[in-house]
Protein backbone atom coordinates (compact mmCIF):
# COMPACT_ATOMS: atom_id res chain seq x y z
CA UNK A 1 0.00 0.00 0.00
CA UNK A 2 2.34 2.65 -1.50
CA UNK A 3 1.15 6.84 -0.70
CA UNK A 4 0.03 8.17 -4.00
CA UNK A 5 -1.69 11.88 -2.85
CA UNK A 6 -2.56 13.74 -0.07
CA UNK A 7 -5.23 15.91 -0.25
CA UNK A 8 -6.24 19.06 1.73
CA UNK A 9 -9.50 20.54 2.25
CA UNK A 10 -11.60 22.82 4.34
CA UNK A 11 -14.97 22.70 6.08
CA UNK A 12 -17.15 24.52 8.37
CA UNK A 13 -19.32 23.20 11.43
CA UNK A 14 -21.18 25.66 13.59
CA UNK A 15 -21.09 25.52 16.96
CA UNK A 16 -24.92 24.64 19.15
CA UNK A 17 -23.57 27.75 21.35
CA UNK A 18 -20.70 30.01 20.84
CA UNK A 19 -17.92 28.32 23.19
CA UNK A 20 -16.28 30.97 25.41
CA UNK A 21 -13.04 30.09 27.74
CA UNK A 22 -10.03 32.63 29.13
CA UNK A 23 -8.21 32.42 26.39
CA UNK A 24 -11.37 33.01 23.02
CA UNK A 25 -15.11 32.75 21.58
CA UNK A 26 -15.29 30.15 19.09
CA UNK A 27 -19.02 30.14 16.85
CA UNK A 28 -17.97 26.89 14.58
CA UNK A 29 -15.68 24.71 13.98
CA UNK A 30 -12.90 25.78 11.01
CA UNK A 31 -11.04 22.48 10.28
CA UNK A 32 -8.70 21.08 7.78
CA UNK A 33 -9.08 18.30 6.31
CA UNK A 34 -6.28 15.66 4.91
CA UNK A 35 -6.70 12.76 2.63
CA UNK A 36 -3.89 10.38 1.96
CA UNK A 37 -4.73 8.12 -1.45
CA UNK A 38 -2.84 4.96 -1.92
CA UNK A 39 -2.23 3.12 -4.70
CA UNK A 40 -4.94 0.56 -3.75
CA UNK A 41 -7.47 2.63 -3.74
CA UNK A 42 -7.63 3.15 0.30
CA UNK A 43 -8.12 6.47 1.67
CA UNK A 44 -7.16 7.70 5.10
CA UNK A 45 -8.42 10.62 6.78
CA UNK A 46 -7.05 13.26 9.27
CA UNK A 47 -8.64 16.62 10.53
CA UNK A 48 -6.67 19.60 12.17
CA UNK A 49 -8.37 22.48 14.04
CA UNK A 50 -6.55 26.02 13.87
CA UNK A 51 -6.12 26.50 17.74
CA UNK A 52 -3.40 29.55 17.04
CA UNK A 53 -4.10 30.85 21.03
CA UNK A 54 -2.95 27.57 22.21
CA UNK A 55 -0.67 25.92 19.95
CA UNK A 56 0.69 28.36 17.60
CA UNK A 57 -1.12 26.67 14.49
CA UNK A 58 -3.11 28.63 11.86
CA UNK A 59 -5.06 27.73 9.44
CA UNK A 60 -2.35 28.37 6.62
CA UNK A 61 0.38 27.15 8.69
CA UNK A 62 -1.83 23.90 9.15
CA UNK A 63 -1.77 23.60 5.42
CA UNK A 64 1.76 25.26 4.69
CA UNK A 65 3.71 22.35 7.44
CA UNK A 66 1.86 19.73 5.36
CA UNK A 67 2.27 20.90 1.49
CA UNK A 68 5.68 22.42 1.34
CA UNK A 69 7.22 19.56 3.93
CA UNK A 70 5.18 15.83 4.61
CA UNK A 71 3.79 15.64 0.95
CA UNK A 72 7.24 15.18 -0.43
CA UNK A 73 8.03 13.37 3.11
CA UNK A 74 5.62 10.49 2.60
CA UNK A 75 4.61 10.41 -1.08
CA UNK A 76 5.96 7.46 -2.43
CA UNK A 77 6.49 5.53 1.02
CA UNK A 78 4.55 1.72 1.95
CA UNK A 79 2.53 2.53 4.96
CA UNK A 80 3.37 -1.29 6.00
CA UNK A 81 7.35 0.70 6.72
CA UNK A 82 4.91 2.33 9.48
CA UNK A 83 7.81 3.37 12.11
CA UNK A 84 10.00 4.70 9.72
CA UNK A 85 7.17 7.02 7.84
CA UNK A 86 6.41 8.07 12.05
CA UNK A 87 9.85 8.89 12.81
CA UNK A 88 9.94 10.62 9.26
CA UNK A 89 7.15 12.58 10.01
CA UNK A 90 7.78 13.82 13.51
CA UNK A 91 11.48 14.71 11.98
CA UNK A 92 10.40 16.78 8.69
CA UNK A 93 9.72 19.91 10.32
CA UNK A 94 10.07 21.75 13.70
CA UNK A 95 6.65 21.90 16.08
CA UNK A 96 3.37 22.31 13.77
CA UNK A 97 1.68 19.57 16.07
CA UNK A 98 -1.34 20.14 14.75
CA UNK A 99 -0.29 19.11 11.44
CA UNK A 100 1.38 16.06 12.44
CA UNK A 101 -1.36 15.38 14.13
CA UNK A 102 -3.82 15.43 11.15
CA UNK A 103 -1.52 13.32 8.87
CA UNK A 104 -0.51 11.11 11.92
CA UNK A 105 -4.48 10.08 12.09
CA UNK A 106 -4.67 9.47 8.36
CA UNK A 107 -1.89 7.35 8.60
CA UNK A 108 -3.22 4.76 11.20
CA UNK A 109 -6.13 4.68 9.34
CA UNK A 110 -4.51 3.44 6.68
CA UNK A 111 -2.43 0.83 9.00
CA UNK A 112 -5.51 -0.61 10.43
CA UNK A 113 -7.14 -0.74 6.88
CA UNK A 114 -4.08 -2.43 5.90
CA UNK A 115 -4.25 -5.49 8.17
CA UNK A 116 -7.94 -5.21 8.36
CA UNK A 117 -8.17 -4.00 12.32
CA UNK A 118 -9.60 -1.01 14.23
CA UNK A 119 -7.03 1.39 15.57
CA UNK A 120 -8.27 0.96 19.08
CA UNK A 121 -7.55 -3.07 18.46
CA UNK A 122 -4.31 -2.57 16.74
CA UNK A 123 -3.30 -0.14 20.22
CA UNK A 124 -4.36 -2.43 23.07
CA UNK A 125 -8.42 -2.90 22.68
CA UNK A 126 -9.11 -1.97 26.23
CA UNK A 127 -13.00 -1.26 25.84
CA UNK A 128 -15.30 -0.72 23.19
CA UNK A 129 -17.08 2.62 25.03
CA UNK A 130 -16.62 5.42 26.84
CA UNK A 131 -18.33 8.67 28.76
CA UNK A 132 -17.61 11.94 28.43
CA UNK A 133 -18.42 15.09 29.84
CA UNK A 134 -19.87 18.04 28.32
CA UNK A 135 -18.16 21.72 28.40
CA UNK A 136 -20.03 24.23 30.08
CA UNK A 137 -18.62 27.68 28.42
CA UNK A 138 -17.98 30.83 31.08
CA UNK A 139 -20.47 33.06 30.53
CA UNK A 140 -22.68 35.33 33.59
CA UNK A 141 -23.29 32.65 36.07
CA UNK A 142 -27.27 32.44 35.30
CA UNK A 143 -26.33 31.89 31.48
CA UNK A 144 -24.01 29.51 33.06
CA UNK A 145 -26.45 27.24 35.32
CA UNK A 146 -28.82 27.12 32.04
CA UNK A 147 -26.02 25.67 30.20
CA UNK A 148 -25.71 22.98 32.81
CA UNK A 149 -28.83 22.27 32.95
CA UNK A 150 -29.46 21.59 29.29
CA UNK A 151 -26.91 19.73 29.80
CA UNK A 152 -27.87 17.30 32.48
CA UNK A 153 -31.06 17.33 30.71
CA UNK A 154 -29.38 15.40 28.06
CA UNK A 155 -28.20 12.82 30.17
CA UNK A 156 -24.49 14.42 31.11
CA UNK A 157 -23.52 13.53 34.65
CA UNK A 158 -19.78 15.51 34.22
CA UNK A 159 -19.58 19.11 33.62
CA UNK A 160 -16.35 20.89 32.55
CA UNK A 161 -16.76 24.03 33.23
CA UNK A 162 -14.95 26.78 32.13
CA UNK A 163 -13.59 29.85 34.39
CA UNK A 164 -10.29 31.76 34.63
CA UNK A 165 -11.68 35.02 33.51
CA UNK A 166 -12.74 36.86 36.54
CA UNK A 167 -11.24 35.40 39.44
CA UNK A 168 -13.23 36.91 41.73
CA UNK A 169 -16.20 36.03 40.18
CA UNK A 170 -15.48 32.51 39.43
CA UNK A 171 -16.62 30.81 42.37
CA UNK A 172 -19.90 32.66 42.32
CA UNK A 173 -20.40 30.77 39.29
CA UNK A 174 -19.10 27.22 40.25
CA UNK A 175 -21.98 28.21 43.84
CA UNK A 176 -24.78 28.78 41.43
CA UNK A 177 -23.77 25.53 39.33
CA UNK A 178 -23.14 23.28 42.23
CA UNK A 179 -27.05 24.63 43.57
CA UNK A 180 -28.88 23.96 40.70
CA UNK A 181 -27.39 20.11 39.12
CA UNK A 182 -28.02 17.31 40.82
CA UNK A 183 -25.57 16.80 44.12
CA UNK A 184 -23.91 13.29 42.43
CA UNK A 185 -22.77 15.30 39.22
CA UNK A 186 -18.98 15.68 38.98
CA UNK A 187 -18.09 19.07 38.67
CA UNK A 188 -14.57 19.86 36.59
CA UNK A 189 -13.09 23.34 35.79
CA UNK A 190 -10.65 24.53 33.12
CA UNK A 191 -8.96 27.87 33.92
CA UNK A 192 -6.96 28.01 30.41
CA UNK A 193 -3.93 29.67 32.66
CA UNK A 194 -6.06 32.24 33.59
CA UNK A 195 -4.35 32.60 36.77
CA UNK A 196 -1.44 32.67 38.84
CA UNK A 197 0.42 30.56 41.33
CA UNK A 198 -0.85 31.95 44.47
CA UNK A 199 -4.16 33.56 43.07
CA UNK A 200 -4.99 29.37 41.62
CA UNK A 201 -4.44 28.03 45.60
CA UNK A 202 -6.83 30.58 46.73
CA UNK A 203 -9.32 30.29 44.76
CA UNK A 204 -9.68 26.50 44.67
CA UNK A 205 -8.85 25.88 48.27
CA UNK A 206 -12.00 28.49 48.88
CA UNK A 207 -14.21 26.90 46.41
CA UNK A 208 -13.35 23.43 48.47
CA UNK A 209 -14.00 25.24 51.64
CA UNK A 210 -17.91 26.32 50.62
CA UNK A 211 -18.18 22.79 49.50
CA UNK A 212 -18.55 23.11 45.43
CA UNK A 213 -16.66 19.95 45.66
CA UNK A 214 -14.49 20.14 42.60
CA UNK A 215 -13.08 16.80 41.03
CA UNK A 216 -9.89 18.88 39.45
CA UNK A 217 -8.56 21.56 38.08
CA UNK A 218 -7.42 22.34 34.36
CA UNK A 219 -3.92 24.15 33.44
CA UNK A 220 -4.94 26.76 36.52
CA UNK A 221 -1.43 28.62 35.52
CA UNK A 222 0.64 29.97 32.53
CA UNK A 223 2.09 26.39 30.47
CA UNK A 224 5.65 27.24 30.85
CA UNK A 225 5.34 27.72 34.48
CA UNK A 226 6.31 24.30 35.80
CA UNK A 227 6.86 25.79 38.88
CA UNK A 228 3.86 27.05 39.79
CA UNK A 229 2.10 24.20 38.56
CA UNK A 230 3.76 22.70 41.20
CA UNK A 231 2.92 24.56 43.74
CA UNK A 232 -0.66 24.91 43.12
CA UNK A 233 -0.26 21.01 43.11
CA UNK A 234 1.42 20.73 46.69
CA UNK A 235 -0.95 23.48 47.76
CA UNK A 236 -4.54 23.06 46.80
CA UNK A 237 -7.05 21.08 48.24
CA UNK A 238 -8.59 20.16 44.50
CA UNK A 239 -5.94 17.71 42.28
CA UNK A 240 -4.44 19.67 39.41
CA UNK A 241 -4.53 18.27 35.19
CA UNK A 242 -1.87 19.61 33.37
CA UNK A 243 -3.18 20.28 29.85
CA UNK A 244 -1.14 23.29 28.35
CA UNK A 245 2.22 22.61 29.85
CA UNK A 246 2.02 19.01 27.86
CA UNK A 247 3.31 19.48 24.35
CA UNK A 248 5.31 16.01 23.64
CA UNK A 249 6.21 13.15 25.86
CA UNK A 250 9.17 15.17 26.82
CA UNK A 251 7.09 17.74 28.94
CA UNK A 252 4.41 14.95 29.91
CA UNK A 253 7.50 12.82 31.40
CA UNK A 254 9.11 16.13 33.32
CA UNK A 255 5.76 16.80 34.88
CA UNK A 256 5.32 13.57 36.29
CA UNK A 257 9.13 13.76 37.87
CA UNK A 258 8.42 16.68 39.23
CA UNK A 259 5.26 15.90 40.97
CA UNK A 260 4.44 19.28 39.15
CA UNK A 261 0.64 17.50 38.25
CA UNK A 262 -1.72 15.27 39.57
CA UNK A 263 -2.98 14.37 36.09
CA UNK A 264 -1.81 14.25 32.50
CA UNK A 265 -3.97 16.05 29.98
CA UNK A 266 -3.64 13.94 26.72
CA UNK A 267 -4.55 16.18 23.41
CA UNK A 268 -3.75 14.86 19.51
CA UNK A 269 -3.47 18.26 18.81
CA UNK A 270 -0.45 19.14 21.16
CA UNK A 271 1.68 16.05 21.20
CA UNK A 272 1.70 15.91 17.10
CA UNK A 273 -0.60 12.17 16.94
CA UNK A 274 -1.34 9.03 18.16
CA UNK A 275 2.25 8.37 17.59
CA UNK A 276 3.31 10.31 20.39
CA UNK A 277 0.30 10.14 22.55
CA UNK A 278 1.06 6.39 22.98
CA UNK A 279 4.15 7.40 24.44
CA UNK A 280 2.90 9.91 26.99
CA UNK A 281 0.37 7.27 28.05
CA UNK A 282 3.28 4.55 28.35
CA UNK A 283 4.61 6.75 30.70
CA UNK A 284 1.66 7.68 32.47
CA UNK A 285 1.48 3.59 32.72
CA UNK A 286 4.91 3.48 34.23
CA UNK A 287 4.37 6.63 37.10
CA UNK A 288 1.36 5.25 37.90
CA UNK A 289 -0.24 8.76 36.75
CA UNK A 290 -3.92 8.84 35.64
CA UNK A 291 -5.02 10.95 31.73
CA UNK A 292 -7.30 12.28 30.32
CA UNK A 293 -7.96 12.33 27.00
CA UNK A 294 -9.21 15.69 25.79
CA UNK A 295 -9.58 17.80 22.25
CA UNK A 296 -9.58 21.52 20.92
CA UNK A 297 -12.76 22.42 19.02
CA UNK A 298 -12.80 19.51 16.15
CA UNK A 299 -15.33 18.02 14.12
CA UNK A 300 -15.53 13.85 14.43
CA UNK A 301 -12.50 12.67 12.18
CA UNK A 302 -9.57 14.03 14.63
CA UNK A 303 -12.14 13.00 17.75
CA UNK A 304 -12.78 9.75 16.64
CA UNK A 305 -8.88 8.87 16.60
CA UNK A 306 -8.55 10.47 19.90
CA UNK A 307 -11.48 7.78 20.76
CA UNK A 308 -9.51 4.82 19.49
CA UNK A 309 -6.70 6.09 21.96
CA UNK A 310 -9.22 6.44 24.89
CA UNK A 311 -10.70 2.65 24.19
CA UNK A 312 -7.04 1.35 23.74
CA UNK A 313 -5.65 2.61 27.22
CA UNK A 314 -7.16 1.83 30.21
CA UNK A 315 -4.29 4.62 32.14
CA UNK A 316 -6.87 7.17 30.26
CA UNK A 317 -9.96 7.75 33.22
CA UNK A 318 -11.20 10.55 32.12
CA UNK A 319 -12.79 11.84 28.99
CA UNK A 320 -13.35 15.16 27.31
CA UNK A 321 -14.35 14.55 23.45
CA UNK A 322 -17.33 16.53 23.54
CA UNK A 323 -16.33 18.60 20.21
CA UNK A 324 -19.11 16.66 18.16
CA UNK A 325 -21.74 16.82 20.29
CA UNK A 326 -21.34 20.59 20.55
CA UNK A 327 -21.41 21.06 17.29
CA UNK A 328 -25.16 21.68 15.48
CA UNK A 329 -24.66 18.84 12.82
CA UNK A 330 -22.38 16.45 11.76
CA UNK A 331 -21.05 15.99 8.11
CA UNK A 332 -19.13 13.26 8.62
CA UNK A 333 -19.80 9.15 7.28
CA UNK A 334 -18.54 6.77 9.39
CA UNK A 335 -16.64 6.58 12.58
CA UNK A 336 -17.39 6.45 16.46
CA UNK A 337 -20.90 6.56 17.53
CA UNK A 338 -21.28 9.79 19.84
CA UNK A 339 -24.92 9.24 21.53
CA UNK A 340 -24.50 12.60 24.27
CA UNK A 341 -22.38 11.27 26.83
CA UNK A 342 -22.00 7.64 25.18
CA UNK A 343 -19.37 7.17 23.03
CA UNK A 344 -19.32 3.85 21.04
CA UNK A 345 -16.19 3.35 18.91
CA UNK A 346 -15.89 1.93 15.29
CA UNK A 347 -15.07 -1.77 14.95
CA UNK A 348 -14.63 -0.98 10.86
CA UNK A 349 -10.93 -1.48 9.73
CA UNK A 350 -8.56 1.63 10.38
CA UNK A 351 -10.24 4.66 11.97
CA UNK A 352 -13.73 3.97 10.46
CA UNK A 353 -14.49 6.85 8.95
CA UNK A 354 -16.12 6.65 5.27
CA UNK A 355 -16.01 10.38 4.12
CA UNK A 356 -18.38 13.09 4.22
CA UNK A 357 -22.12 14.82 3.41
CA UNK A 358 -21.61 15.80 -0.33
CA UNK A 359 -20.38 19.07 -0.76
CA UNK A 360 -19.79 19.78 2.48
CA UNK A 361 -15.44 19.91 2.11
CA UNK A 362 -13.82 23.10 0.02
CA UNK A 363 -10.95 21.09 -1.40
CA UNK A 364 -7.65 23.25 -2.07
Amino acid sequence: MKITEIRLGRISVPLRVPFKTALRSVDSVEDVIVEIHTDNGAVGYGEAPPTGVITGDTTGAIIGAIQDHMVKTLVGRDVDDFEDIMIALQGCILKNTSAKAAVDMALWDLYGQLYKIPVYKLMGGARKSIVTDITISVNEPDEMVRDAMNAIQRGYDCLKVKVGKEPEKDIARLSAIRQAVPKDTLIRIDANQGWTPKEAVRILNGMQERGLDIEFVEQPVKAHDFEGLKYVTERSYVPVLADESVFSPEDAMKIMQMGAADLINIKLMKCGGLYNALKIASAAEVYGVECMIGCMLEAKISVNAAVHLACAKKIITKIDLDGPVLCSEDPILGGAVFNEQLITVSDEPGLGIKGFESGRVTYL
